[in-house]
């Protein structure tokens, strides 16, 4: 565990630093920079916006949701603030479910419910059979 907080602390040194990602020529007229941060703004909008209604219909909601978080981290701190936090937790949860242990338990438990569920299906089978849900000889 030690390892992986060094690995992040690492990552946290070697990461870019916050402020806008515009050009410079946008960065040196203020009403430029200005229209320029409002059309990322609706911009990333529209992305999270279009990843919140994925969430419960079919599409990569998440992913999506993500991504506009990554546009606006292009212009907004706290937005890069935000990218980076998820980032450090997405991190350290793959180097725990990396861990032997973790993945012996994970396994343990897959197989148990796997086991149950078989058990469970072939009460059922054993008990209603198998019922077509149409009749074949009728037609």
């Amino acid at each position: 565990m030690a390892e992986a907080v060094d690995e992040v602390a690492e990552q946290v040194k070697a990461e870019k630093p916050f402020g806008s990602k515009a050009p410079e020529f946008i960065k040196a007229r203020r009403t430029l920079h200005l229209s320029w941060q409002v059309g990322v703004f609706i911009v990333g909008l529209a992305v999270v916006v279009a990843g919140i209604i994925m969430l419960p219909l079919p599409g990569p909601g998440w992913v999506v949701i993500f991504g506009g978080m990554a546009i606006w981290a292009t212009e907004f701190v706290w937005a890069q603030l935000v990218l980076r936090w998820t980032k450090r937790k997405v991190t350290e949860a793959a180097q725990r479910a990396l861990d032997p242990r973790v993945r012996r338990r994970n396994i343990i438990l897959t197989s148990i419910a796997l086991v149950i569920v078989g058990a469970l299906g072939g009460i059922y089978l054993w008990k209603f059979g198998i019922q077509m849900p149409w009749k074949i000889n009728d037609q």
